[in-house]
């Protein structure tokens, strides 16, 4: 498969995956040599199902060093960071940061919990509506929907006001977008719809393709950008003004382009149990130095979407990455390596 060292990197690795994958990178070092033998981990996440791919290549690569790796936990992530921080977990693939800074600071903050490095940078959220009832009205900016002239194009149960396909309760963004429809003055026009987000996405898209007007709030990495196309279908709504709830209040919105979807860009890191991460430099390492590309969790995701969603399929698809991006992948293991003096 010469030719994969061809392609982009995310090229290369969904080729990898269409020709059969397998596990690729081998072991390091001998098994009695490993830095985790012998240490048990037990790894948790959301119940969102496409972070499942993140956490796998963490894994996957704990599997390397030696560790006993369990099957993954699912937790919301208020509940996820506490069981980390009491040690019922050992690390958590997902910690959006500044999103959960509530939560890593009510489950004991830097004494507790462990974060170095980031995984994948550059994660945006915000609101959208479809392209064309924007372009037709004029429509830009949040604060519009105070007028019921425009919140009545949204409606979608004949109640007068906008149904907006909103963040599930836990996840954190909910808070956020409760906290926008007071400040923005949007209670009496905006119903924040919650529930099983990819069910009510999944409705969205449907009154989409059907040419009805769609309000959603969204994020990136995801595979809903990939349906929904940002300037081809939908647009990104701006916002009136920087507002955020919680220990992020006065903090500026602003991306440096100047657009305000009234969420901070944020990363996606591990974060691990302190004591765990201290005693295990091998570990703390890793989760320090391994990154990934928004791109290629897009990718994943969108492959998830199409039907690819089964834990074997998850588990191939992180298989294909590792055998495409074996070079930094083995990178990775070596600096843990390092780290625990096993080089």
């Amino acid at each position: 498969m010469a030719f994969l060292r061809t392609l982009p990197t995310v090229g290369r690795w969904l080729a990898a995956l269409a020709l059969g994958g397998g596990l690729a990178a081998g072991g390091s070092a001998l098994a009695a040599d490993l830095p985790g033998k012998g240490i048990a981990v037990q790894p948790l996440k959301s119940s969102i199902a496409e972070e499942t791919f993140q956490t796998l290549l963490v894994v996957k690569a704990l599997e390397h060093l030696g560790y006993d790796v369990k099957p993954i936990k699912e937790l919301e992530y208020a509940a996820g960071h506490v069981a980390l921080a009491n040690g019922d977990g050992t690390f958590m693939a997902d910690h959006w940061d500044p999103l959960h800074i509530d939560f890593y600071e009510r489950a004991g903050g830097d004494a507790k919990l462990y974060r170095e490095g980031i995984f994948s940078p550059g994660a945006l959220q915000g609101y959208l509506i479809d392209k064309a009832t924007a372009d037709k009205h004029g429509i830009t900016n949040l604060g519009q929907f105070k007028e019921p002239r425009i919140a009545k194009l949204f409606d979608a149960n004949g109640d007068g006001k906008a149904d907006l396909s909103g963040c599930n309760p836990g996840w954190g963004c909910e808070k956020v977008i409760e906290h926008h429809l007071g400040a923005y003055g949007l209670r009496d026009s905006v119903t924040h719809n919650q529930g099983s987000y990819s069910a009510i996405i999944a409705d969205t898209i449907a009154r989409h393709q059907q040419g009805q007007p769609i309000f959603y709030y969204t994020w990136t990495p995801y595979w809903v950008s990939g349906v929904l196309v940002p300037g081809k279908d939908v647009v990104w709504l701006q916002v009136p003004f920087s507002s955020l709830p919680g220990a992020l209040e006065g903090v500026d919105t602003a991306l440096p382009d100047g657009s305000n979807y009234g969420f901070q860009a944020n990363a996606q890191r591990i974060i691990a149990n302190r004591e765990f991460a201290e005693n295990n430099p091998a570990a703390a390492k890793l989760f320090a130095v391994m990154r990934l590309s928004s791109n290629d969790i897009s990718a994943q995701n969108m492959r998830m979407r199409d039907g690819e969603k089964s834990s074997a399929d998850v588990d191939r698809h992180a298989d294909a990455w590792i055998k495409a991006n074996q070079a930094t992948f083995d990178g990775w293991i070596e600096e843990a390596l390092a780290a625990a003096g096993n080089a």
